[in-house]
């Protein structure tokens, strides 16, 4: 696939930036994150010539309390990686942007309908809202991804009717879980995952045997995250004597501290640990970090077998509030440089065969319309009308279609 007219694309990305974000922001230099092991290497990507998931906020600790010294290095928050860095080839590529007759991002509805909105100037392909329905509403012919939720222990909805929705929605994605790494999401030790995976799946095939199951997202595919999954493949093999079942891999990919008690997305559920990634606030927009995460899950991936599947990101996005150092030009800024990077990062020896050996196949922004993390969102869910942080989008998405 050719990629001329990247540097173009960008400029007019930058272009649009100015146009909605009229405040202009100097920043210093970026402090990395902190390891707790040597991070894995990085492949070199072939380039020819990453509430979280809920439908209602509930309180939890993703976003570190203010206090004043915090307030007053917020206000120095910098963004450690620009688009503007990574230009953006899709224009020269039409058919890179679809992915089975769709656009291949989509949204996160975390409040609705979705019908309330005016979506055509997004041109998403698919939105998920954290759960499963037997008839949700597909304006615009938009694929609607179903969600079995693991919260209390016990599959949400049953089995019974999963099955019902299954029969009903033909060919339809199922994802099992949503991050049941985060004691408060899904919330699942590893074995408990795997039985409750093993039911899920059962009878959503038995149902309808053309459906896609792919495994819940985890938040974010950091090392100690790995591990998790691995119990969790170890654990469903012991069960069923056999590997586990899956049509499709889903990861998020935030960037959040992993810390046991603090703030962020603390220790999975079932591991000793203390601690993992110690992010920080101001790496949530760390473009470079968002990279290697990808980069890492998929060659756990291939290292396991799995090479020869798609990927989808199914829920990514800043989570952060505006005042601790994340304007709307920043994430904006920040969603470029990431749609860079799905569109055009591509492997050999990680990607999917079937896609030109892309890493990723789809992805999910988060959100249209969260009220607790209003970070990022399109649509202000009051008074129905998009933010200026949606127009921007809006207007990057008409510049990626234009001939």
């Amino acid at each position: 696939m050719r990629r001329a007219g990247g540097i173009a694309l960008v400029a007019i990305g930058l272009v649009l930036i100015a146009l909605f974000f009229v405040t202009e922001h100097t920043y210093p230099a970026p402090t990395p994150p902190t390891p707790t092991r040597p991070p894995a290497s990085t492949p070199t990507l072939t380039r020819p010539p990453t509430p979280i998931a809920r439908a209602t906020f509930t309180p939890e600790p993703l976003v570190p309390t203010r206090t004043r010294a915090a307030q007053e290095t917020r206000a120095l928050a910098t963004p450690t990686s620009i688009a503007k860095n990574t230009p953006l080839a899709a224009r020269s590529a039409p058919h890179a942007l679809v992915w089975q007759g769709r656009p291949r991002w989509g949204i996160g509805v975390a409040i609705g309908p979705l019908t309330r909105y005016d979506l055509a100037p997004f041109s998403f392909g698919w939105y998920l809202d954290w759960r499963a329905q037997i008839d949700p509403p597909r304006p615009g012919n938009i694929e609607y991804v179903q969600m079995v939720r693991l919260i209390t222990g016990e599959l949400q909805p049953t089995e019974s009717k999963i099955a019902q929705i299954a029969r009903a929605n033909p060919g339809s994605l199922w994802l099992i879980g949503n991050e049941p790494d985060v004691k408060w999401q899904d919330n699942v030790e590893p074995r408990a995952y795997a039985r409750l995976y093993q039911r899920a799946y059962r009878a959503i095939k038995d149902a309808d045997p053309t459906a896609q199951v792919g495994i819940g997202g985890v938040t974010q595919p950091t090392p100690l995250r790995l591990r998790y999954l691995d119990q969790v493949l170890a654990a469903y093999r012991e069960q069923n004597q056999t590997a586990l079942p899956v049509d499709v891999w889903n990861v998020h990919n935030f960037i959040l501290r992993e810390e046991r008690g603090s703030w962020g997305v603390d220790i999975p559920p079932g591991l000793p640990d203390a601690t993992g990634m110690l992010y920080e606030v101001d790496d949530s927009g760390n473009l470079d970090a968002f990279r290697a995460q990808i980069i890492a899950f998929r060659e756990w991936m291939a290292a396991r077998g799995f090479q020869n599947y798609p990927l989808v990101v199914s829920e990514y996005g800043i989570p952060m509030p505006e005042d601790y150092g994340f304007p709307d030009e920043r994430v904006l800024n920040f969603l470029i440089g990431t749609f860079d990077f799905f569109l055009t990062a591509r492997d050999p020896a990680l990607g999917y065969p079937a896609d030109d050996y892309k890493l990723v196949q789809r992805w999910c922004w988060y959100s249209l319309d969260d009220t607790g993390y209003p970070t990022g969102r399109l649509f202000d869910p009051q008074t129905g009308e998009m933010t200026n942080f949606g127009k921007g989008f809006a207007a990057f998405i008409r510049a990626l279609h234009a001939p």
